[in-house]
């Protein structure tokens, strides 16, 4: 028992000292959300937060390994380019610190990339903060994820890659988790083209999110690190590729994307279309909010793991 209260002191110190190694550089209360920048060690990281200072990072960077991608669900997301190997457009709608359009461009300098953030505070927060210096190439947009895809709807506008970010530990916004959210985007899809979702792992919402996405895309995968809180899904407008096409375009991308620490032929032999959720769970769709289901006990039992 003693040694067991010494260990859990030491746990206890332990813990304690990280947060108090953290550094805050920056605070600000923009109209959507608290933001706040911490150095801790090498990395900054960016949070956002209803909750003040929750301790659950958006975005970090290595400031002495600037390519090296900190978060696992941010490398999971080139599994997309498994899909669509050669992006020409590219939307991404949820900035964070500009991780990915960093790194985007640097994959495919030629492709002209979308960036859409509600937020403009987050905007000038990732240029201040996180070395995004926004390209020739690239086009912020300022609105509502959700109003941009209507309005390049109406604009019968393609993109080859699509990345969905619109993502903090709370909660991603309702109206881009319901299905006719997603068969608006599915409609943006050029032909090959991919769309590549940050989910929640765990919640209330797994086996509603697992259900939306399978009734919007006539094929989704899903892609998960042991220990990851996120878990990516991957709609196409078209049949899965075979493993071994997969398996060649990993081969292919893998030069490219080491640098990053992205291992692509893993996620490659990972992606699953078949996984664990329940069937009863009822589709979200813009009459049946996804808030509804997050206040409460949740009626489905207990979350099944991938």
């Amino acid at each position: 028992m003693r040694r067991l209260l010494c260990l859990t002191a030491l746990l206890c110190l332990s813990m304690a000292a990280t947060v108090a190694e953290a550094r805050v550089v920056h605070e600000e209360r923009s109209l959507y959300r608290n933001i706040l920048v911490q150095d801790q060690g090498r990395e900054r990281c960016l949070l956002f937060s209803e909750r003040r200072r929750s301790g659950a990072y958006q975005t970090c960077i290595d400031r002495e390994d600037p390519d090296r991608l900190v978060f696992s669900y941010v490398r999971m997301m080139f599994a997309g380019l498994l899909l669509a190997p050669a992006p020409e457009r590219i939307l991404l709608i949820g900035l964070g610190g500009g991780t990915m359009p960093r790194v985007l461009d640097a994959l495919y300098p030629q492709a002209e990339q979308d960036l859409v953030e509600i937020d403009p505070a987050v905007v000038r927060v990732a240029k201040a903060f996180f070395d995004f210096e926004p390209t020739a190439n690239m086009r912020i947009h300022e609105r509502d994820g959700r109003v941009f895809v209507k309005r390049a709807l109406l604009g019968e506008q393609k993109w080859d890659l699509i990345l969905l970010d619109a993502f903090t530990d709370e909660y991603i916004p309702e109206h881009m988790l319901t299905q006719e959210f997603l068969e608006e985007l599915k409609g943006l899809l050029s032909e090959g083209g991919v769309v590549v979702a940050n989910t929640f792992a765990n919640s209330r919402l797994y086996h509603h999110e697992s259900a939306t996405y399978r009734a919007a895309f006539p094929t989704v995968a899903s892609l998960r690190e042991s220990g990851s809180f996120n878990r990516i899904l991957i709609g196409l407008d078209r049949p899965w590729p075979e493993q071994a096409t997969l398996d060649a375009r990993a081969s292919e991308l893998s030069p490219a994307l080491d640098r990053f620490g992205v291992d692509i032929e893993s996620y490659a032999r990972s992606l699953r279309t078949e996984w664990s959720f329940d069937r009863r769970a009822r589709v979200l769709t813009d009459r049946y909010a996804p808030a509804n289901l997050l206040q409460g006990r949740s009626v489905l039992g207990p979350l099944q793991k991938e």
